[in-house]
């Protein structure tokens, strides 16, 4: 293990490192403020879980348009960097809204500020996300691209020890610390990853900021009467020449101005050309390389794996904390083996399935997390009670083997993106991959939100849960019918 980091710290020095592990570490450690913004709605705002999960549903949806931060990085530098200059934006982004809403009662009193400041937060994080992505990718070329699987897997572990840290301090904070606390505490971390924003240099791409031009004008006067006496005469004559030279400088200068300006008027419009085209190449590559059926069709069948069933993880922590009473340091331990669960599932899927076909594993996960659901189906039934389960241990073994199976399904989809996105726009294709992933789970929890709606389902009343468990369950079993989008023979190890 030592000598792996000590190759990644000669192949890409340290404040590279240090960058990428911050910026995964915090992505994973966003559990410990997010904990505390669910019950900032359910106990200080009173929203009802169908609206909680609205709210959540529009913050998240910064994710679901990462391509645009990616073509932006890509196309349009900021003072001849791409990276860095993004980097700092998003990370300001990602520092003010948990700053503001510290600080500032009213701000996260309302649904509506409250909202906003969040979709603020969260389109900071997706872009820092992007860009980091991006800084691997162009890290990794040429003679280091043999360390592109180990950059990726540090991000991973950074991110994994990011999660369980996050959860597990979570709830620990709101058992001792107000909620307007941990959001303070939460944007030091932003504010670290702003001043180490500093300590990673970039190459310029050639772009040049040219001086102003200032000086070149000059007062004139003129003799009240018109006149010019004798006696200056001979002095008019010697500054004559004087005088001519002055007027051919002044021209000079002011002919050097108006070409200088010219120049840059026309470099600058050349530029704007410039961006524009490489915006339109970017887009038009991007447009055309997704409409092939190759990829249009397994990314499709991602999407509805998401959108056709509904999200209730919002209703079900409602039921979790305001029917069983479970404590925040009990449901932060729970997303830590949540995390654990993630990371077996990495390790089975690496060991044992890898040369299994795609179709057949997306369809064991779908029926896994439909078995799965039935522990959902005895918490909210009491069955869990009758065959002697405690709450806790139903819902601690039903969070880390639902994120378990996930993962199965998550790797499918990475590994297809991988094999998919053709050279030259694979970091715009992936972002674009991941926010299509991103939308679905959006609109899964919208409809997750009309369906608690729908049924009248309240933190006071959780009469129609089960059936919308229920719902949840046949649910899970559509996309099992559109499984014929996905290639026939790919594994995950070859397309």
């Amino acid at each position: 293990m030592i000598v792996w980091f000590k190759q990644l710290l000669a192949a890409f020095g340290f404040w590279f490192l240090w960058m990428i592990c911050l910026v995964y570490f915090i992505q994973g450690f966003r559990s410990f403020v997010w904990t505390a913004v669910s019950y900032q709605m359910k106990d200080m705002l009173n929203l009802s879980p169908s609206a909680s999960q609205l709210v959540f549903s529009v913050a998240f949806f910064p994710w679901s348009i990462k391509p645009l931060y990616g073509i932006l990085s890509d196309c349009i530098p900021i003072r001849g960097r791409k990276r860095i200059p993004y980097l700092i934006i998003s990370t300001i982004l990602s520092f003010f809204p948990w700053l503001i809403l510290g600080l500032k009662s009213s701000m996260r009193s309302s649904s509506g500020p409250l909202m906003i400041f969040l979709t603020v937060q969260n389109l900071g994080s997706a872009m820092a996300d992007v860009v980091v992505d991006a800084m691997i990718a162009e890290a990794v070329r040429s003679e280091r691209a043999s360390f592109a699987g180990d950059l990726q897997s540090m991000s991973w572990l950074a991110m994994a020890f990011g999660g369980i840290c996050g959860s597990l301090l979570g709830g620990f904070a709101l058992t001792n610390l107000q909620i307007e606390t941990i959001f303070l505490l939460f944007s030091v971390l932003p504010t670290i990853q702003l001043l180490s924003c500093g300590l990673v240099e970039e190459d310029s791409i050639g772009i040049k900021v040219l001086p102003e031009l200032g000086g070149l004008g000059s007062s004139h006067r003129q003799d009240s009467n018109g006149s010019i006496s004798d006696s200056d005469i001979s002095s008019i004559k010697k500054s004559r020449s004087s005088t001519t030279r002055r007027k051919k400088s002044r021209n000079s200068k002011m002919q050097k101005f108006i070409t200088t300006r010219s120049e840059t008027l026309q470099k600058d419009s050349s530029l704007a050309a410039q961006w524009f085209q490489s915006l339109k190449s970017a887009i038009y590559s991007l447009c055309h390389a997704f409409k092939q059926p190759i990829i249009l069709r397994p990314m499709t069948w991602f999407f509805l794996a998401h959108v056709t069933v509904p999200n209730l993880s919002t209703v079900m922590f409602y039921y979790q904390t305001e029917f069983l009473h479970l404590d925040a340091s009990f449901l932060g331990t729970s997303r830590v083996v949540g995390w654990l669960g993630l990371m077996v599932g990495t390790f089975i899927f690496n060991r044992f399935l890898k040369g299994m076909k795609l179709r057949r594993l997306l369809m064991s996960a779908h029926v896994g997390l439909a078995i799965l659901s039935l522990l959902d189906i005895a918490l909210v039934s009491r069955l869990n009670v009758s065959f002697g389960l405690s709450d806790k241990l139903t819902v601690m073994c039903g969070s880390a083997l639902a994120d378990a199976v996930n993962q199965f399904k998550f790797m499918p989809f990475l590994i297809i993106s991988g094999q998919l996105c053709p050279p030259g726009i694979e970091g715009t294709l992936f972002a674009l991959f991941m926010s299509i992933n991103n939308l679905g789970t959006t609109l899964g929890s919208f409809l997750g939100a009309g369906l608690a709606s729908m049924l009248n389902i309240s933190s006071s009343s959780f009469d129609n849960l089960l059936l919308g468990i229920f719902v949840q369950v046949i649910c899970i079993f559509i996309p099992i019918g559109f499984l014929f989008l996905i290639p026939k023979d790919a594994t995950g190890i070859t397309a």
